[in-house]
């Protein structure tokens, strides 16, 4: 019973030591406020701190934050409509600014979209599109094509570019910057993350770009058909040369076969005149007379003379 009151006089002063204890991290900072009012400078260095118990410690956080611009439709300086997609990091130099000012993140954010919303809009509309989507004048690459379907690198040279994207971001940084200050925020840097056509603009060149590819197939086609069309021409009079002097060829070898068969006949035949007027007589037979055949000849027919027993001469 005697430690009762040492225990409660223990956990009094833990109670208030924890009320005037607080650690700042390495990416924090605090503002010491009393009730709502910011009292002494802000504590910027990491470590343990010590406060009087009703004052409150707010943090903020030191590292680089993010904001992310939600696309935007703008027009640029040539009237080409097209949606930019931009980002931006920041972050809180001056606490104190900041807790007057703004208090919290989102309503940071919601100043930061005003600000730079309206920035990028004015650097868009004052530019035309080449100099938002390219930062020097350096020559394109491009594959062309020949007549051999041949792949050649061509170098391509695109408008005057006087500015550049990186340029415009630039200058987006140091128009917003000073408007910034007041806040106790630092905009480290502004980027543009994507370019693109407006809807209807991009399905004007997604036309033209078609069209384009489909110009360059139509003539490789009709390169193609002249070239099938030339070899088919080509295979033509080569299977014409070949017939011509395949037959050629074989009329020369029937003629000179026949040649041979009637010498051979004729020197066969040569040594037996009868036997070949015989043979000769039998070939005409078969030729004229068949089973449904009807002939009227006189007996002294010379064309039944083998018919007759006719033995010839001797």
């Amino acid at each position: 019973m005697k430690l009762t009151p040492v225990i409660i006089i223990a956990v009094i002063i833990l109670f208030i030591g924890s009320l005037c204890v607080y650690t700042v991290d390495e990416t924090e900072q605090v503002v010491i406020t009393q009730f709502g009012k910011p009292i002494g400078s802000p504590i910027q260095d990491p470590g343990l701190k010590f406060k009087i118990p009703y004052y409150t410690a707010t943090t903020f956080p030191k590292n680089l934050l993010e904001w992310d611009g939600d696309p935007d439709q703008i027009p640029t300086l040539d009237k080409t409509f097209i949606w930019v997609d931009t980002f931006a990091r920041w972050k809180i130099v001056d606490p104190l600014k900041y807790f007057e000012t703004l208090n919290n993140e989102m309503a940071a954010l919601a100043r930061l979209d005003d600000i730079l919303n309206s920035t990028i809009r004015n650097a868009i509309t004052s530019n035309p599109l080449i100099e938002t989507v390219r930062n020097t004048d350096r020559r394109l690459e491009a594959d062309t094509f020949d007549a051999g379907l041949n792949v050649e690198k061509k170098d391509i040279a695109l408008d005057t570019v006087n500015t550049g994207r990186a340029k415009i971001a630039r200058w987006i940084l140091d128009q917003a910057q000073p408007k910034l200050e007041e806040f106790g925020i630092q905009l480290v840097d502004v980027k543009i993350k994507r370019l693109n056509y407006e809807d209807e603009v991009q399905k004007s060149v997604f036309g033209r770009m078609i069209a384009e590819r489909k110009q360059i197939a139509e003539k490789f086609r009709s390169e193609g058909q002249g070239e099938a069309r030339k070899i088919e021409g080509d295979r033509e009079k080569e299977m014409k040369r070949i017939t011509s002097e395949a037959y050629k060829t074989a009329e020369e070898i029937k003629g000179k076969a026949d040649a041979e068969a009637t010498l051979i006949y004729a020197q066969a035949f040569g040594k037996d005149p009868e036997f070949y007027s015989f043979m000769q007589t039998l070939d005409i037979y078969k030729q004229s007379i068949g089973k449904d055949s009807s002939l009227i000849l006189s007996t002294d027919s010379e064309f039944l003379k083998y018919f007759k027993g006719y033995k010839g001469e001797k």
